[in-house]
Formats: C-alpha cells, sequence, structure tokens
C-alpha cells in the first residue's frame, strides 16, 4: 500500500496549473469528452487533484490543483497524452486553497454565447477559435466566474 503526504496530514504546497491545449484528433463527440472525464475523474482521484474542464471548437482549458508533485504528474501525463497539441501553460503559481476541491475534474455543460456573457471575457468569446488564444489575465476572470459566479451551479 502506498502512504501519500496527504493521508499523513502533512502540509504540501498546493500549486494550480492553468493550461490550453488542441485536440489533434478534431473535435469530440459526447461519447469521447465523456470517456476522456471518466480517466481524468479515476487519475485525478487517485492523485489527490481536484480542476475544472472545459472545452470548445476542438480546445481545451484545464485547471489542474493539488499538491505540486500530484499536480505536475497529472501534467506530464496530460502532456504525453498524444490526443493533446499545443499545450500551453498560462499559469503555474502557488495557491492557499483549492477553488475546485469538490470535484476530481468539473465540467460544465454551458455554451458558448453564455461564456461570452462572463464580464471581461464577452470579445474573447464571440471573436476567438481556441482557449489557446487566451491570456493570463483572461484566464484568471474565467478561473474567478467558474469559482465565484453563476457558472458553478453548472459544473458537473
Amino acid at each position: 500500500m502506498i502512504v501519500t503526504a496527504h493521508r499523513l496530514g502533512i502540509h504540501m504546497t498546493l500549486i494550480h496549473i492553468i493550461y490550453s491545449s488542441v485536440s489533434t484528433t478534431g473535435a469530440f463527440n459526447r461519447p469521447e469528452l465523456e470517456a476522456l472525464l471518466q480517466t481524468a475523474h479515476g487519475n485525478n482521484a487517485v492523485a489527490h487533484v481536484s480542476g475544472l474542464l472545459l472545452y470548445q471548437s476542438s480546445s481545451f482549458f484545464q485547471i489542474l490543483e493539488g499538491e505540486r508533485d500530484s499536480v505536475e504528474l497529472i501534467f506530464r501525463r496530460i502532456s504525453g497524452d498524444r490526443r493533446h497539441a499545443q499545450i500551453t501553460k498560462i499559469i503555474v503559481e502557488a495557491i492557499d486553497k483549492r477553488d475546485f476541491g469538490d470535484w476530481t475534474m468539473g465540467f460544465p455543460n454551458i455554451d458558448p454565447l453564455e461564456m461570452a456573457s462572463i464580464p471581461g471575457l464577452n470579445d474573447f468569446f464571440t471573436q476567438a477559435t481556441s482557449y489557446r488564444e487566451l491570456g493570463e489575465g483572461r484566464a484568471k476572470l474565467l478561473l474567478s466566474a467558474f469559482k465565484e459566479g453563476r457558472w458553478r451551479k453548472s459544473i458537473s
């Protein structure tokens, strides 16, 4: 049996990695997304990693949060997944607490028009074609909208 620092109650540095990537296989259909989410739920639960995943037009935006070693392990695994290309770390920073601790991987069912109503992001979601075009400032706005806003209720 592997005993993690988490189980022993040892305080580790919490971080989040916020990144974007593009699908190498084209647009994911609903069953493919559900299979991806099932894998993420399982891997993240074992590693005690939580987070949020957004998907639109063949691009992903993801927030991974947890103990540094665990988050970096999950990120390396994702980086090696052939279904992802153009992986761009937008933000890597220490955090005081998790924003999505209730979810091994939250996935909101929200359409791009509703996303366009997030203050400060309306021009991005009406004009951008990929989450790769999202910079650090807008990534923080998106994080805030899902952490505190009405969209949190749409996360499964």
